[in-house]
């Protein structure tokens, strides 16, 4: 299958130029890729001459501040709801946006609509985790959810799992605060019979503290405390490295010290770096949604997009219709 990807070229802190860069680069790492790039007329130019790159303006923009529901509503000619209409139509199989995570969500939900069965799509994300890549999910599209919900939620990443990062008969665990199946909230408990017994290869809860550090596959949570997981190993990471970084350099003697091990600090900052995984799919909608932090470089924009064309490829929209 040759990927076609819409692209919102106006998505991110520092779009467009890094998205114009990251489309570039997507197209000359991958030959078959087709992007369609949306925007505003004056930043979409500069791809209108680029290899397998087809420009469709839009005249508005909705920024990351603005209510997402509101904006969607009000600015039916944006960036992010042209793109979506694109995938609705049938010209695109996939949508990558750096832009406002809740715009994306609810236009996705409402322009492109949910797979058959569906009751809430999960926003998941790929953490580096020491042993192995682990997709953590929900991470914030639905904060109240239902103990079935998080049937679905597992099932959908695990075809993830298994179609974009090629793990065979992925394992589930349940973001819990103990690993005793008579731990924690009744929703909890409520959650782990269900997933006992309607999904493949669940094996029991997983603490916090074993997130980066364990050999599962996928771990599934309710949105909210997903979100606040994310974001305490978000700020955790950045607190340990600029704490490392500053002990290296803190005088002469530690700066001699730091030389030799300069190299495995640059390796270990590039294996934590999320960049690599290109964004957050959204599963569950008709059609491959990927969406990247904000403060993505081309970089990540252009890992985004490898991403995304992997998931089509392997038919990923199809695999989480199977599974449900």
């Amino acid at each position: 299958m040759v990927p076609r990807i819409v692209v919102d070229v106006m998505g991110g802190d520092d779009a467009p130029s890094v998205v114009i860069e990251g489309i570039i680069a997507a197209t000359h790492a991958d030959q078959d890729l087709h992007v369609i790039a949306v925007g505003l007329p004056d930043a979409i130019s500069a791809l209108e001459e680029v290899s397998r790159v087809t420009c469709v303006g839009a005249s508005q923009v909705i920024a990351m501040d603005e209510h997402p529901a509101g904006a969607i509503r009000t600015k039916k000619d944006s960036s992010i709801m042209v793109g979506c209409k694109l995938v609705k139509a049938g010209d695109a199989q996939g949508f990558f946006s750096a832009g406002s995570t809740g715009a994306v969500m609810a236009a996705a939900t409402l322009g492109i609509g949910r797979l058959k069965g569906v009751s809430r799509p999960v926003l998941a994300t790929v953490l580096p985790a020491i042993n192995k890549p682990v997709i953590l999910g929900d991470i914030g599209a639905n904060a109240d959810c239902k103990p079935e919900y998080l049937v679905q939620f597992a099932l959908m990443m695990q075809a993830y799992a298994s179609s974009v990062l090629q793990v065979s008969l992925p394992q589930v665990r349940l973001l819990n605060i103990g690993s005793e199946d008579t731990k924690g909230s009744q929703f909890a408990q409520e959650c782990f019979a269900l997933l006992s017994e309607h999904v493949p290869q669940f094996a029991g809860n997983i603490e916090g503290k074993e997130i980066l550090d364990s050999q599962t596959d996928v771990i599934v949570t309710d949105g909210f405390t997903g979100n606040v997981a994310l974001k305490t190993i978000e700020g955790t990471s950045k607190v340990v490295l600029s704490q490392v970084k500053s002990a290296l350099t803190a005088n002469l003697m530690s700066k001699l010290f730091a030389a030799p091990l300069s190299g495995q600090v640059k390796k270990l900052k590039a294996q934590m770096d999320p960049d690599q995984f290109g964004g957050a799919p959204l599963l569950g909608v008709k059609g491959v949604v990927v969406i990247g932090h904000g403060s993505s470089g081309s970089v990540a924009i252009a890992n985004g997009i490898r991403v995304t064309a992997t998931a089509i490829r392997n038919e990923l929209t199809n695999k989480i219709a199977a599974s449900l």
